[in-house]
Order: C-alpha cells, then sequence, then structure tokens
C-alpha cells in the first residue's frame, strides 16, 4: 500500500528560514529568467517548473509518483478551465476585429468629445476596461495607448496614461481569469468547493478595487492635464469613476467575477455618453494647442454602431444565462467517476449518488435545472482505506491545527465554464455579422489568429500552474509561508507589495496569484489572518504593478510606436505605482485590524 506522504517544513538544515529561501528558488529562477534575461516566457516557466519538480522530490521528499501528480494536475488545469478561457476571450475579441465591429466602437468613442481630458477617460478608463474585461493580456494598453496617440495625445504620454488606467479593471480580467485561477488553487487549503472559493474571492476583491476604481479616473486627468484642469471635468470624472466602481462591487458580490469588467465598463461608457447629452467643459482642452481628429469621414450609420455594441450585449447575456446555470435542457446530473456508478445515478428520483473513487455526492433531482459536471480524484493522489479513497497528501501543524489530509481533485464542467459560454457567444454574435454580410472568412481569420497568439502562452500557462500545484503540494509553499509570518501584525502591508512584486516580474496578475496566492493565504492561516483577505489583496495589490512590468512596459511602447523608450515610460509611471501599492496596504491593514466586516465569510 502507498505510504502518506507528510509535509515537513524546514527540510533544509531544520531552518524554516533557509528553507523558505531554497523554495523561493522556482519563482525567482523565473523572474530572472523573464525580467533580466529576457528569456522566452514558455522556457522560463519551463525551467521553473523543472526547478520545483526536482526540489519537491529530492529536498521535501515528496515520492516521486505524488511529484508527478501533482505536476500534471497543475498542468491540466492550466489547460482547462484556464487556456479555454483565454483561448475563446480572445477569438471573441479577434472577431470583433475582424469584422469591423471593434473599429466602429472605436470611431464611435472619438467623435463623442473633442475634448482630450474626455477622451482620456472614455478610450483609457472606460474602454480600456471593456477590452480587459474580455482579452487583456496586454491588448488594452496596446489598443487604448494607440488610440488615444492617434487623437493626438503625444506617445509617450499616451503609453503612460494607457498602463495607469489598465490597473482596477486588471483582477477580474479575461472574464475574471486571476480570481478564477486563485479560487481554484485555495479552495483544497481551505476545504471548501471552488465555486463558493471563487466568489468569496470575487466578493473580497470587489470590496477592494471600487475604492481605486474612483481614484483612477481623477489620477488619470491630473498626470494629463494637471489638478486644475482635473476639476473643469469633475462630472465626468465622477460619473466614469463611481458608476464603474458601483458596477465593480456589484457584479463581483452577486454575481461573479467573469464579467465583472464588462458590465462595469459599459455601465461607465453609458453613463458618461448620457452625461454628455446634458453637460459640456466651458473650455475644450486639447494638449499641444491644437485638436487632432482620428476620424474624419462620415459617422457610422446608427444600426451599424448599435450591431458593434450589440455583440458585446451578447456576450454578456449568454455568460450572464449559462453561469446561471438557465438553459433548461440540462438536467443536473452525478460527477462520473466510472460508468458503472453513472448508470446507476442516472435513474429518475431524489437520491443521493455516492462514487468511492470521485469522493462526493450529488442530488439526483428531476426538477433540478444545471450542467453536468465531473469531478474526480487526481490519479496517482490518492490510495483505498476501508473502500473509501484518501489523500497520500497530508498537511502537518503549524500549517494546520492538526494532520489532515490535502486533497487533489480536478473538475470538468464542460457547458459552464466561462471558455465555453464564450465560444457560444462568439458563434451567435457571428449570427448577425453574416446577415449583415460579414464572410464566414472572418470566423476562421480569428480562429487561425487566436491560434498563432496563443499557442506558446497556453503553454507557459500550464508550466506556471505545474510550478504552482507543485509547490503547494509539496510543502515548499508552507515553508515560505512560515517565513513570512514572522513579520506579524504587519503582515497584511507587506501582503500587498508581494502581490505588487509577483506583477511586475510575470506581467500577469493570473502568474502572481497562481505563484503567490496560496502563500498569502497559508501565511494567513499561520498567523491568525483571513485568508480569503490575503488572497483577495495579493491580486488587487498585484495590478498596481502590472503599469512597471517589462512586458507591459513594451507592449505600452509599440502601441505608440516608441520601442526603445521603455525606460522613459517606466521612470513616469514607478512612482504611482508605488503610492497605489502603499495606499493598498493601508486598506488591507484596514480591513484586517479595522473593518473586518467587510470580509466575506466562507460557510460550511
Amino acid at each position: 500500500m502507498t505510504e502518506l506522504f507528510h509535509q515537513v517544513y524546514d527540510p533544509v538544515g531544520g531552518s524554516v528560514l533557509l528553507s523558505a529561501l531554497v523554495a523561493s528558488l522556482p519563482p525567482v529562477l523565473l523572474a530572472v529568467l523573464l525580467a533580466v534575461l529576457r528569456i522566452a516566457p514558455w522556457r522560463a516557466a519551463m525551467a521553473g517548473a523543472a526547478a520545483a519538480f526536482a526540489l519537491a522530490w529530492l529536498v521535501w521528499g515528496m515520492p516521486l509518483s505524488l511529484t508527478l501528480a501533482s505536476a500534471t494536475h497543475g498542468m491540466a488545469y492550466g489547460l482547462w478551465p484556464i487556456s479555454w478561457i483565454v483561448v475563446s476571450a480572445v477569438f471573441f475579441y479577434n472577431l470583433s476585429v475582424q469584422s469591423g465591429d471593434f473599429d466602429v466602437i472605436r470611431r464611435s468613442l472619438s467623435r463623442v468629445t473633442a475634448d482630450q481630458r474626455i477622451q482620456v477617460l472614455l478610450v483609457a478608463f472606460c474602454f480600456g476596461a471593456l477590452i480587459e474585461g474580455i482579452a487583456g493580456f496586454g491588448a488594452p494598453v496596446a489598443i487604448t495607448a494607440a488610440m488615444m496617440a492617434g487623437l493626438g495625445v503625444a506617445p509617450i504620454m499616451a503609453a503612460v496614461l494607457a498602463l495607469l488606467a489598465n490597473t482596477a479593471p486588471v483582477a477580474f480580467g479575461s472574464l475574471g481569469i486571476p480570481i478564477t485561477t486563485l479560487g481554484g488553487l485555495l479552495a483544497p487549503m481551505l476545504g471548501h468547493d471552488v465555486q463558493t472559493t471563487t466568489q468569496a474571492l470575487s466578493s473580497m476583491v470587489g470590496r477592494q478595487l471600487p475604492f481605486f476604481s474612483i481614484l483612477i479616473p481623477a489620477y488619470l486627468i491630473v498626470i494629463f492635464a494637471g489638478w486644475r484642469r482635473m476639476l473643469e471635468v469633475w462630472p465626468a470624472v465622477a460619473v466614469a469613476g463611481i458608476t464603474f466602481a458601483i458596477g465593480q462591487f456589484a457584479v463581483s458580490n452577486f454575481v461573479g467575477p467573469e464579467l465583472t469588467d464588462t458590465l462595469a465598463a459599459l455601465l461607465s461608457l453609458a453613463s458618461v455618453s448620457l452625461l454628455l447629452k446634458f453637460w459640456r467643459p466651458a473650455t475644450v482642452f486639447v494638449s499641444g494647442g491644437a485638436a487632432v481628429r482620428a476620424h474624419d469621414g462620415p459617422p457610422d450609420m446608427s444600426r451599424r454602431v448599435f450591431r458593434a455594441y450589440a455583440t458585446y450585449g451578447i456576450l454578456v447575456v449568454t455568460v450572464l444565462i449559462g453561469q446561471s446555470g438557465n438553459f433548461g435542457w440540462m438536467k443536473e446530473v452525478p460527477p462520473p467517476g466510472n460508468i458503472t456508478s453513472l448508470l446507476r445515478c442516472g435513474q429518475a428520483g431524489n437520491r443521493l449518488c455516492p462514487d468511492p473513487w470521485v469522493g462526493t455526492s450529488a442530488s439526483v433531482s428531476p426538477q433540478a435545472m444545471r450542467f453536468p459536471v465531473w469531478e474526480f480524484n487526481w490519479p496517482g493522489a490518492y490510495r483505498m482505506e476501508e473502500g473509501s479513497p484518501a489523500a497520500l497528501v497530508q498537511r502537518e501543524a503549524p500549517v494546520v491545527a492538526q494532520s489532515s489530509s490535502y486533497p487533489l481533485r480536478y473538475r470538468l464542467d464542460f457547458l459552464a465554464t466561462a471558455g465555453t459560454l464564450v465560444l457560444l457567444a462568439s458563434l451567435l454574435a457571428f449570427v448577425p455579422m453574416f446577415l449583415c454580410g460579414v464572410r464566414p472568412a472572418a470566423l476562421t481569420g480569428a480562429f487561425q489568429q487566436t491560434v498563432r497568439q496563443l499557442r506558446l502562452p497556453v503553454l507557459t500557462i500550464a508550466l506556471i500552474l505545474s510550478i504552482a500545484t507543485v509547490m503547494n503540494y509539496s510543502g515548499m509553499t508552507s515553508s515560505m509561508a512560515l517565513a513570512l509570518a514572522k513579520t506579524g501584525w504587519w503582515f497584511p502591508f507587506f501582503s500587498a507589495w508581494l502581490g505588487m512584486i509577483g506583477v511586475f516580474l510575470t506581467g500577469s496578475d493570473t502568474a502572481s496569484n497562481t505563484l503567490f496566492g496560496p502563500l498569502q493565504a497559508t501565511t494567513a492561516a499561520v498567523t491568525g489572518l483571513d485568508p480569503i483577505l490575503m488572497g483577495a489583496t495579493n491580486s488587487s495589490a498585484g495590478v498596481m504593478g502590472k503599469m512597471i512590468s517589462p512586458q507591459n512596459l513594451s507592449v505600452g511602447a509599440a502601441g505608440v510606436g516608441a520601442v526603445g523608450r521603455e525606460g522613459e515610460i517606466l521612470s513616469r509611471v514607478v512612482v504611482h505605482s508605488l503610492i497605489l501599492t502603499t495606499l493598498v496596504g493601508i486598506l488591507a491593514m484596514l480591513q484586517a485590524y479595522v473593518v473586518p466586516w467587510m470580509v466575506p465569510t466562507l460557510t460550511p
């Protein structure tokens, strides 16, 4: 019978601090290869995964079979559902470009007003958040920077504004990928299901970032035109920030992370556009003294503009319906651990259907109308004990109160996952496109472009998830957490800086959550803080490092034709990154010790 693996947190010289330093080698190696040596991300991730695997096996003593199991589980989770959501989101965005809908939306925004301060709000903040919600991964910075440069904003300033604006929406970017990823990693650590954990994280981030969503629009205009010029357009600044913050809070807390950016951005765009029908600034401000209009041709017809925005409306409706499980032709069925149990539990009537190799029970009811889900224990991570599966990995004190199993489970929800819903929305959106004359070549062109863009990023995502899973299940993450716990009362403040550094090094809030989210939650548990608060703080503060990450700086420079001037852009945004990260750290301290009622409670 396979022996249990009991995690050890001080395998290097019997010292937690020394063990933590050794455990930090995989993420440090990844960061050095990415940020210093500029190695291709997939190669850097492969090196980091190899280092994590070797340390877990040879230093932390995790059996080879368990190390292989955790590594393959991480890669599988990186492919489904994470990469699947990314691929579908980018495909949707590329389809909107191929069909011309994206250009129509861009032209409609540029014609709303000649005042560049309002244009910056609409393009950098509102429209940038919309693109972040759908595609993310650098697209908002490149696109909005180029749009603002086309509207007459100085190239370097356009890049700076695009980077600053791409902060508050990032934690919910690409249909909530950073939160979804973090929820999947923390769920087994906290003893809750993925959906409940993800919703708690979404709610917590939705109680942090709205404060910054109100601040960022004013921050942008002050940087662009000065304090006095910002006050001249304060109604637009207030409407843009407050409506986005309200939408961000409401959707993240009551719907989920997938549509938070999309709905909040659409609400903010509509609110500012409506305001401009009743209010205009007393003077029109144009940087440099001369207006430059990107589109001087005839405006698009109203029905063409409506169709372009309707494309995103189809996405919103499809994901909302799908996530609520309201498609009536699907009944809830138990997770099929094997064919026999599926047939046995597929009978009509209300009863519980246990499967010993699945380890859960699902209620089968003719009245339940939900998508089917297949959830099972990961091969190689369990053994049978008295007819029931038992996890082979055991977490030990002081990380947990007493020795307890650490489950390694995998969930396949083919139809309810956001990636499938976005793909369905893409196909539904193409129907009116086709009826209006868009050729099928746009569909195939979007698919080919998506494959070219993401073939290597998908591999990178899978490898980074492998690093995180191996570190979590071997005990390496806990070794680092125990060392960080020595910061004591100040940990919430330092938690924000760890999140920012993670995004600065990796260029991705998702990657930072993958590498440091479990570390934050484990440290929180050891120090008596709330793991949901600390995990969420990693994501909320991480977005403030996005503007200074080498990858994002390169994207911003390329978007305005300023390749080679990344250092100049960095010098103009680094102070803002530090200020905003400090504010997140202060907010985390307040939520931990002064207003803990703001932290959502995970119920059993």
